[in-house]
């Protein structure tokens, strides 16, 4: 089943330093490029971006695929590392990297030999019901690859299907556990009026609680998770939502040691609303759910101070605390959870995953959050084996190359070149955030939309969110001579 305790010998491993190599273990790294054959940078070759083969392509798709929001199409036979490739023959420095989704680089070799491995085969050909049916490796995919490097504190998994479903499973898990402990324990049984009551969705089977989210965040797409994303009205408007509470969040002035006491200031206020909406919203919280770093709503950020008082908040309340490392998790962060920046004295009591992983579920470590009966948390697929195998080789390769703490580097260097363009473009690099965050930086740009669009024709391919932030979101093999390329880039889209 989905549910699964790590023993104790496969605790979170520490990541010993390793010599660099190349992902072909027969050559190794040069400075140049960590994939044999990467680009040596990008290459435009059509005079507009999308090029017409792309735009003919784009308007085929449309008459059966919607293709509104469509960026770019991309040829992933071609792309390579760092690389994405168009139809046109367009090669873009890609630090957007699928939204965050893309760890290890385009047509990773040690991912490839996972995927046509014999395990991989029969995960994907014999796909199990795993609550019902799962493999004989079930446990073993588990113990070796998403549970090594499990939060600490937290030592079993439910998996899931996407980091909205994660979301969505975590909040059913913290219903469940509220009521539970309401009713006096696991061993109590539910009442007929309760039982009869949940069909029509009336209390007290489906029960007047809530999900605290914050101002501007972002949890997915479904009923529940949308209930608590505060980001963009373009996702919530026609839908359907529960009357949860959301609290501020706080938003912090840069340059950070320019603002000290207003940014305490800030951070206080949003804790004091958080407590105030604990205790007296009329739907009561039972969880509050936070991202490390809202990634959506515009990337916002907070200190470890916050989050250190968010936690005693929701300890004081015997209310969980979700961290929502969605976007956030899997080493972006210098660090391998996001959160293990707060250096909190507790562990969270959920956190969430999905994106770089590959797969998607949630850990926790408390045993009263398993639901009391089966089929409480339950679907056909409830996640999927082969994801889980591609997340483990995603594990060892990070590990055998030390990113994490790679990344970590090469971040200190990006955010210290898009720091001299912000004092020579005072302008055009507004609210420089992420210093000492690995790659997930961002800055504000007066003409955001503009920059991005500008950028494809200098070659690089990047993201934004908010409303005027450009955020940056490069795979964890980005070293310093791609920063450079990307950093001269960005300094042509704002000179032209």
């Amino acid at each position: 089943m989905a549910y699964l305790r790590a023993s104790s010998r496969l605790a979170r491993l520490p990541v010993a330093t390793r010599q660099q190599r190349c992902f072909s273990a027969a050559v190794p790294l040069r400075v140049t490029s960590p994939f044999a054959n990467e680009p040596a940078g990008p290459t435009v070759k059509t005079s507009s971006i999308p090029g017409p083969l792309n735009q003919q392509a784009v308007k085929d798709l449309s008459k059966v695929f919607d293709t509104r929001s469509t960026n770019m199409l991309a040829d992933y036979t071609k792309s390579k590392g760092n690389y994405i490739m168009d139809l046109d023959g367009n090669e873009f420095l890609d630090v957007y990297a699928q939204i965050a989704s893309i760890p290890i680089g385009y047509n990773n070799p040690a991912l490839h030999k996972a995927a046509v491995s014999e395990e991989m085969v029969s995960a994907l050909i014999n796909r199990p019901a795993l609550g019902n049916f799962p493999s004989h490796e079930w446990a073993n995919i588990l113990e070796t690859g998403i549970l090594t490097v499990a939060p600490k504190g937290l030592d079993q998994v439910f998996t899931g299907m996407s980091g909205s479903d994660a979301n969505e499973t975590a909040y059913k898990a913290a219903f469940m556990w509220r009521r539970q402990q309401e009713r006096g324990g696991a061993n109590i049984e539910f009442t007929e009026e309760e039982i009869a009551s949940s069909m029509v969705n009336q209390a007290p089977g489906s029960p007047q609680l809530s999900i605290l989210s914050f101002k501007s965040a972002f949890h997915g797409r479904l009923f529940g998770s949308l209930s608590t994303t505060r980001s963009k009205p373009i996702h919530k408007l026609d839908i359907p939502a529960f009357d949860w509470p959301q609290a501020i969040f706080p938003l912090l002035k840069y340059p950070l040691e320019d603002h000290v006491v207003e940014n305490k200031k800030a951070e206080e206020e949003a804790l004091a609303d958080v407590e105030r909406l604990i205790t007296t919203h009329h739907l009561p919280p039972c969880a509050v759910v936070v991202e490390p770093i809202q990634s959506e709503g515009g990337d916002n950020h907070a200190s470890p101070a916050f989050f250190q008082g968010l936690r005693t908040l929701t300890k004081k309340h015997n209310v969980l605390l979700i961290v929502d490392e969605v976007q956030t998790g899997v080493g972006a962060t210098g660090k391998f959870w996001a959160h293990d920046h707060w250096n909190l004295d507790t562990p969270p009591d959920i956190v969430t995953f999905s994106k770089k992983a590959q797969t998607a579920g949630y850990y926790f470590g408390n045993p009263e959050l398993r639901p009391n009966k089966p089929y409480r948390q339950f679907n056909t697929w409830m996640g999927d084996p082969a994801r889980a195998i591609l997340f483990r080789a995603i594990i060892k390769e990070i590990e055998r190359l030390d990113l994490v703490k790679h990344t970590a580097e090469t971040g200190a260097y990006l955010y210290s070149g898009i720091e001299r363009l912000a004092g020579k473009y005072p302008h055009e690099f507004l609210n420089l955030r992420g210093k000492g965050q690995g790659t997930f930086i961002a800055f504000d740009s007066p003409r955001r939309d503009e920059f991005l669009k500008k950028a494809k024709t200098v070659g690089i391919n990047i993201g934004g969110s908010g409303e005027r932030a450009v955020r940056l979101r490069p795979m964890l093999i980005f070293q310093k001579h791609h920063a450079d390329i990307l950093l001269e880039a960005m300094e042509k889209v704002v000179k032209s």
